[in-house]
């Protein structure tokens, strides 16, 4: 038995998540199937990060068992011919039998991006926030700040979370303003549900001025949902980067 270690991105816009439902279209489904097509094995992927539906990812990770005899780096070539044109392999090898890629990542690297104009709205309405409101980007470059390090973030974790502790270490959080975009970048060693959602939609209010940036280490304190601003939606977050 080998493990497969792959790297993989995709377009969430179609999808219902990563992770397999029933009666549901799914990005493990598709890639499960495909991998059975391609050898005839029925595996159970395990992923690096279960993104939600319509979330997109540049650098999901995942791992399976196979019997096969299909050399490590040979997988990209050959599953990507049994997959959908919005998911694709873009790099695969072989790896250690006990590999996990969630339990082992070092740090993941999300990006949530805002597109800022009426013109060309339509082509982003699938990979970005559409937002027009007249921010205050400094404002809420000083909130990612007060982000970073390690805090206990449940007032930034949606209801449902069955984690056994909201404490997490940010490495960086910064805002990139890029002609029409705004993009959000932010490292830490993990994440608790619509955490990045949460604090994107909470830097929104901090750039409406609805919220000062130092409101931002009290939400922190309360540990309380309430106190932090909304869930933006899924469509503008990206699992970019898995590190080992």
């Amino acid at each position: 038995m080998t493990r497969i270690r792959m790297t993989v991105e995709y377009d969430g816009s179609r999808y219902h998540g990563f992770q397999i439902q029933h009666n549901a279209n799914t990005v493990q489904a598709e890639l499960e199937n495909g991998i059975k097509r391609l050898t005839g094995d029925q595996v159970s992927i395990i992923c690096a990060g279960r993104t939600d539906s319509g979330v997109h990812a540049l650098g999901q990770v995942i791992a399976f068992d196979t019997q096969t005899s299909i050399p490590g780096d040979k997988w990209q070539f050959a599953l990507n011919s049994f997959l959908p044109p919005d998911i694709q392999i873009i790099e695969s090898n072989e790896c250690h039998p006990h590999f996990h890629p969630r339990f082992d990542a070092l740090s993941k690297t999300y990006h949530y991006i805002i597109y800022r104009q009426n013109k060309g709205r339509i082509f982003y309405r699938n990979y970005a926030l559409h937002n027009t409101d007249s921010l205050d980007v400094p404002a809420m470059q000083t909130a990612c700040r007060l982000l970073e390090g390690r805090h206990n973030f449940k007032s930034f974790c949606a209801s449902g979370s069955s984690v056994k502790t909201f404490e997490r270490s940010v490495y960086g959080c910064n805002l990139v303003e890029e002609k029409a975009f705004l993009r959000l970048e932010i490292k830490a060693d993990g994440f608790l549900y619509n955490m990045v959602r949460i604090i994107m939609g909470t830097l929104l209010e901090i750039g409406r001025g609805n919220y000062q940036p130092e409101t931002i280490e009290e939400i922190i304190t309360a540990q309380d949902r309430s106190y932090a601003g909304p869930t933006v939606p899924p469509q503008g977050l990206y699992l970019v980067k898995v590190e080992y």
